[in-house]
């Protein structure tokens, strides 16, 4: 966590500047360090103080230099500058390391005056009585509005629907949400306006991943009578350190337009605990299904036939609505790249039913964004299911199809773990994910490359899946899909395509075996009649 000011004006006193900075950031990437930029022009001083890359160039500061700043004290280096004295520092490893700036070979700033040691005192004390009222405030309010205890003082009477109504504003700008950290901060209805957080209860972790774990919650209503039943919510808690993760996941869950039946329901998004505090949390409320993921789902249970193909057509319509540029009213709409799509990451709404979940990592294919922009996005995803140009770092960042065609891999793969299950094949194995046993149970993106590019593999394909005819169609299209050339593959409109005329071709088959049914049922009783 950095101090984050474009220019405050520092107190100094002798060899050390406080940068007077009351705001604090908590750096995106590992590599980035705290950096203080020390301005002085005729008889102005400013300090600007951030979070930075020190690979990347910042102001005409020297690459080199940023570069040499590991300390975790900020030590003052001056740099040239026309006009002005200029000076830099940088840190790391202790939190807004950059607010006290430390000059080791002086500076050309007075000493101050008995009167200016005002400033530098509260500098240095207000910080920590601002830490210990806010913890005695938190701890007050953790008491007197504790979730499971209906009747605490001072708690809402909160209507049924509550819940259902809450939309963060996804056309506010990044830092114009009153009481957040950015676009994506605090509990928002669609006009701005902040609200009391939801009296939520949190009752069984029901998951953890990279970035965040997921609890069961029970969004509590006003008690009108006992026996009330309280509503279930999926409450996905991110740590503070993951705050972008949540951002980007609320911010584009939150969008009106995403909304699909086949991607999970965005209901709301809250940060929790008192600002810059390392136990800051962030959640996204979110539609609860009982039947879990689906690895877990086909790890427990077969599929039919027909649970297959609607299964699958399903998770198809929700990347199809994710890539689109057009919501199914015909508004447009900014396609989204998933790029962790696998099987943990689909929820069962039904046995016949998923959603796409998980968007942590997801992109916005803006065509106002450069290919610098998507480059810096990084090789992300689980590298079982990452596509061959990811592995191999070749991907057409010119071409925003590319990212769409990265997805397309990845359902493959999750088809295949579902055709895997079902019972139309023949014999039915145990579940494994894709590439199973050829692979650890977590593979490197170095193993995953030796498999997918120098080896070509994909999972095993057995022949007795070609005996059912419309299992033999899901996987040609399963094998068009994970195809080593990404233009070679199908879109997911064209899946979806697939597998609707699938569902429509057995549901005509179903319906001439219900008629013959009933003709030899007709036939029967006649013969029965005239005997």
């Amino acid at each position: 966590m950095c101090r984050w000011c474009e220019a405050s004006s520092p107190a100094c006193l002798d060899d050390v500047c406080f940068s007077n900075c009351s705001l604090s950031s908590f750096c995106s990437l590992a590599e980035e360090i705290c950096i203080a930029i020390w301005r002085k022009t005729n008889e102005t001083t400013t300090v600007h103080t951030t979070c930075h890359n020190p690979a990347l160039p910042l102001e005409g500061i020297s690459p080199a230099l940023l570069l040499n700043f590991t300390s975790r004290e900020c030590h003052m280096t001056s740099q040239p500058a026309e006009g002005a004295t200029l000076m830099v520092c940088g840190c790391r490893g202790e939190h807004e390391c950059n607010d006290k700036l430390i000059f080791d070979q002086g500076a050309s700033f007075s000493k101050l005056q008995n009167k200016d040691l005002v400033p530098v005192v509260l500098v240095s004390l207000v910080p920590p009585l601002l830490v210990a009222v806010a913890a005695t405030l938190a701890f007050y309010f953790y008491r007197t509005r504790q979730v499971d205890k209906p009747d605490s003082p001072g708690r809402p009477d909160w209507p049924p629907k509550r819940s259902t109504e809450l939309y963060l504003a996804s056309d506010l700008p990044c830092g114009a949400v009153p009481g957040g950290e950015g676009g994506c901060a605090g509990d928002v209805t669609g006009s701005g306006e902040v609200t009391e957080l939801l009296p939520i209860k949190l009752e069984v972790l029901v998951g953890k991943g990279r970035f965040a774990e997921v609890w069961l919650g029970r969004l509590l209503q006003a008690e009108k009578a006992e026996g009330t039943v309280h509503d279930p919510v999926a409450v996905k808690v991110f740590p503070a350190v993951e705050y972008e993760s949540w951002r980007n996941e609320c911010s584009i869950l939150s969008d009106p337009k995403m909304e699909h039946g086949n991607i999970v329901r965005f209901l709301a998004a809250e940060d929790r605990g008192p600002p810059g505090h390392a136990l800051r949390q962030y959640w996204l409320v979110l539609a609860y299904h009982s039947l879990g993921n689906l690895q877990d789902f086909l790890a427990a249970n077969l599929l039919s036939w027909d649970e297959l193909v609607a299964m699958a057509g399903s998770i198809a319509k929700g990347l199809a609505h994710l890539h689109s540029d057009t919501t199914p009213g015909g508004l447009p709409k900014v396609p989204v790249a998933h790029r962790d799509l696998k099987s943990s990451n689909i929820v069962m709404k039904s046995r016949s039913e998923c959603a796409l979940c998980d968007f942590g990592l997801a992109l916005r294919l803006d065509l106002s964004l450069t290919v610098d922009d998507y480059a810096n996005s990084g090789q992300v995803g689980t590298a079982r299911y990452m596509a061959p140009e990811v592995l191999e770092s070749r991907v057409n960042l010119e071409d925003l199809e590319a990212f769409k065609q990265m997805d397309v891999y990845s359902m493959a793969l999750v088809l295949w773990e579902m055709a895997s299950r079902c019972r139309a094949n023949g014999e039915v194995r145990s579940y494994e994910p894709a590439f199973g046993s050829q692979v650890c149970e977590q593979p490197c993106v170095d193993s995953m490359r030796d498999l997918v590019l120098r080896d070509r593999g994909r999972p095993d394909i057995p022949a007795t899946w070609s005996r059912h005819k419309g299992l033999s169609i899901f996987c040609s299209t399963i094998m068009e899909c994970w195809d080593h050339d990404p233009e070679a593959r199908l879109t997911a409109h064209c899946v979806v395509e697939r597998f609707t005329a699938l569902q429509e071709d057995q549901e005509e088959l179903s319906a001439v075996g219900r008629s013959c049914i009933w003709t030899e049922l007709e036939m029967d009783g006649a013969a029965v009649g005239r005997s």
